[in-house]
């Protein structure tokens, strides 16, 4: 899955790149498996703006992918390889022996023809689900459930794996790709491997234009604002923030932790920070 670089043709194409896509299979998806995906431009169901900068962005359709890998002990065969733009991932159509089809995140080295199947009686290789009980240690994992039952929840873009070190009591304990270590529930399923496309982080966007294809509008700086508008805004000519990064609305930003999760607290071994 190497990456497209351009000539410079324009000022926009000068820095671009793209996936080549050569691992994909199929342009259009299962119809049977998509739906209608409304815009929200980054506001609440009150109409509020929550999410600054969102907006536009090529209209798109979702692929209901399968997180929950709950058809077990049932084969399934890959039919193809698909783009899906909601995901930085590419995703597989499979096949299943009694005739269904569903999608599931593309791990690494699957190919079309490879046969994949979720349970407790599946092998330990790529795109197969099993229990985290199931698993070797040292198995590179994805799609990692956190609640039994919910679906993989961790671990789901493009490149990324976390890694099986220790079983204990009860509690699975995994190195996650932030470089977290963090226990969970023994029970809870996984997907052998790691998440395709592994180029994605190397892709450069190269022209204002690509963001606003993906919904992204433009950012700017408080700096140049006014203070009214702004806390970093005011003062002649170019001038700093005139103290700590903040946010329009005064509070810290740039390394000012935003977790308080205090039940799962104790299920993280190591932080990502220390």
């Amino acid at each position: 899955m190497p990456i497209k670089r351009y000539k410079p043709t324009s000022p926009g194409r000068r820095f671009m790149s793209v996936s080549s896509f050569e691992e994909v299979t199929r342009g259009t998806p299962e119809r049977s498996l998509t739906e209608h995906l409304k815009k929200h431009s980054g506001r609440n169901n009150t109409g509020s703006i929550t999410v600054r900068h969102r907006g536009g962005g090529h209209k798109k359709l979702y692929r209901i992918v399968d997180f929950k890998r709950n058809k077990l002990d049932i084969p399934g065969r890959v039919a193809t390889i698909e783009y899906d733009p909601n995901r930085s991932a590419r995703i597989a159509l499979i096949n299943y022996a009694d005739g269904e089809k569903r999608y599931i995140l593309a791990p690494l080295g699957l190919a079309v023809g490879d046969s994949v199947m979720a349970g407790t009686k599946a092998e330990v290789r790529p795109g197969n689900s099993l229990p985290l009980a199931s698993m070797p240690l040292g198995t590179t994992i994805h799609n990692i459930e956190l609640k039994l039952g919910r679906g993989g929840q961790l671990v789901r873009s493009a490149g990324g794996a976390a890694q099986l070190l220790a079983k204990e009591g009860g509690f699975a304990t995994l190195r996650m790709p932030s470089g977290e270590v963090r226990r969970v529930d023994i029970n809870c399923s996984a997907t052998v491997g790691q998440v395709g496309n592994v180029d994605h982080e190397n892709e450069t966007v190269g022209k204002a234009g690509k963001s606003r294809w993906r919904g992204w509008r433009p950012s700017v700086r408080g700096m140049t604002m006014n203070p009214f508008d702004h806390p970093h805004g005011g003062g002649e000519g170019r001038s700093g923030a005139g103290g700590h990064p903040q946010t329009p609305w005064g509070k810290p930003a740039l390394g000012y932790r935003t977790r308080h999760n205090k039940s799962t607290d104790r299920m993280i071994v190591r932080r990502r920070k220390k």
